[in-house]
């Protein structure tokens, strides 16, 4: 059930969103905050091309980036 829900707002499970983020150069060699904008130009593209539903995916990964991962390495 979690994952359904995890599937709907991300389009995959926070595991496989932690799997991407540790295969991601971006984030290993510019960081958090760069790799949150390459989401978001991402999600940008997506919405020139009408596909609203995977920007908003992306856009709600970005938050999670953000706010969910950064409580997570604090803890």
């Amino acid at each position: 059930m979690k994952t359904d829900n995890e599937v709907k707002m991300f389009g995959c499970s926070i595991d496989t969103m932690r799997e991407w983020i540790g295969r991601s150069i971006t984030y290993k060699v510019a960081g958090r905050d760069m790799f949150v904008a390459s989401i978001l130009s991402d999600a940008q593209e997506l919405i020139s091309m009408g596909a609203t539903e995977q920007a908003r995916q992306l856009i709600n990964r970005a938050k999670w980036v953000l706010f969910e991962l950064e409580q997570e390495v604090e803890s």
